[in-house]
């Protein structure tokens, strides 16, 4: 109780106004990602595969045509001389006539010359269970890849988000090392000032040159740290390193703990989906021991010499049955295959809900130490600040040495940095525990 109500107390306003540019460069981030514009393309990819696989179902019209010239080879002999030729001598002498001539027998070639055939070939798939279960698989990796895609999106926004709060950090330190300066090179002046009237020594003159030394030195480690924060922000965004940055004003954590949500996550999904493609894997591989129905349907023209009349017309349609009767058991080792691949996949569902949940506790821990050990730093800050007030009275007044004085300053400017560098720890961790539990909303 005394966690949660803590964190309500720090954490009013998650949702305000505060979190306008941060969701702008999301967008930004997200539209930009060339990664995420592969992916895309690869999804497109699929559906075209997809209306592919649809489109098997549908009848396909060939227009084909063929034109023979033959010689030699086989033939078949057709002995109508020694068939009608007795029977035409019979007619000659009973009309004491020669109108019946007597004929030769005929030897005609197998293969067709000067012989042509034009057509349109039509041919249906009727039933074909590889092509229904072609089709599902098809779709179901097009939903599989749509899953990665969003499993990538998850991580930029987590990458985006934890690059803005420590570049916000950086900037955040910047100031009180700036702060930090004016304070000492004030106590500079004013230490020179007293050492020139004969009122300290030279030593409290040299530590306070020593101090403003120091100061500077962090002041360009803190601007220099800051400038690469923005240039990786930058390149998460896909523009310029340069780029100026916008900053959320008046930032505040967010006002209670996430419940636990690990059974949406899109890595159990993407398992989910690589089972049910496993098992219409399965389907298909039974789908050989299946019957195969298909119709054709010729209507075309053939002739010889190029010859077009009405005998020359025609239609030639059927229909096609194939049933795989033995194929040496190939389908039932395949399908040995496939089963240890649901087995190896259900084995892999249970592992990452195991490892999911894991990272959700730990991030959910994460925050909760963040935010109190933020709450322990904000306390230390309040009283350096009142310890450094009074010591700079009695300071003026005479009554303390420079290094309180010093010890003082050092202990808000510390004190100072630790909840900066707490504050926005909390922010990262919470960041991390969004992406752990897969709560961030895309479509708000």
């Amino acid at each position: 109780m005394k966690n949660l109500s803590l964190m309500v107390l720090l954490c009013l306003g998650f949702l305000g106004s505060g979190q306008s540019h941060l969701d702008r460069y999301i967008e930004i981030g997200l539209e930009n990602n060339e990664v995420i514009k592969q992916k895309n393309f690869d999804i497109n990819k699929s559906l075209y595969a997809l209306k592919e696989a649809q489109s098997l179902f549908s009848p396909n019209v060939a227009f084909v045509t063929n034109y023979t010239v033959a010689d030699g080879g086989r033939t078949i002999d057709i002995p109508i001389g020694d068939m009608l030729n007795p029977v035409y001598s019979t007619l000659n002498q009973i009309t004491n006539t020669n109108a019946f001539p007597q004929l030769q027998n005929q030897s005609v070639l197998i293969n067709p010359n000067n012989f042509y055939d034009v057509k349109l070939h039509t041919t249906m798939s009727l039933l074909n269970y590889e092509i229904i279960y072609n089709k599902k698989i098809k779709a179901q990796q097009m939903t599989l890849q749509k899953i990665e895609l969003e499993i990538y999106q998850r991580e930029l926004v987590k990458e985006i988000k934890i690059a803005y709060y420590k570049y916000l950090q950086s900037v955040e330190g910047i100031r009180i090392y700036e702060n930090a300066l004016a304070i000492v090179k004030e106590n500079q002046r004013v230490n020179k000032s007293l050492f020139n009237n004969d009122k300290i020594n030279r030593t409290a003159v040299l530590r306070s040159d020593n101090e403003v030394t120091r100061i500077e030195a962090n002041l360009e480690t803190a601007k220099n740290t800051s400038k690469n924060a923005g240039s990786y922000f930058n390149f998460l965004l896909n523009q310029k390193l340069d780029s100026e940055i916008e900053i959320d004003e008046n930032m505040e954590l967010p006002t209670e703990l996430i419940a636990e949500n690990t059974g949406n996550r899109e890595e159990l999904k993407q398992l989910g989906q690589a089972k049910e493609i496993n098992e219409n894997v399965y389907q298909l591989t039974k789908s050989n021991w299946f019957p195969k129905l298909s119709g054709f349907a010729d209507l075309g023209l053939q002739d010889f010499d190029f010859k077009v009349d009405k005998s020359s017309r025609y239609y030639f349609a059927g229909l096609s049955l194939e049933w795989n009767i033995f194929s040496g058991n190939k389908n039932k080792y395949k399908l040995k295959q496939v089963d240890e691949d649901s087995k190896k996949i259900n084995s892999q569902i249970d592992n990452v809900k195991q490892q999911l949940l894991l990272q959700f506790e730990v991030s959910q821990n994460n925050l909760k130490s963040a935010l109190e050990q933020y709450e322990s730093d904000k306390k230390q800050k309040e009283t350096a600040k009142k310890y450094n007030g009074d010591v700079t009275k009695l300071y003026k007044e005479g009554m303390a040495i420079y290094i309180e004085l010093l010890d003082a300053q050092n202990q808000v400017v510390n004190t100072q940095l630790n909840a900066n560098i707490s504050l926005y720890n909390s922010w990262i961790a919470f960041a991390e525990l969004e992406r752990a539990n897969a709560t961030f909303n895309f479509n708000k």
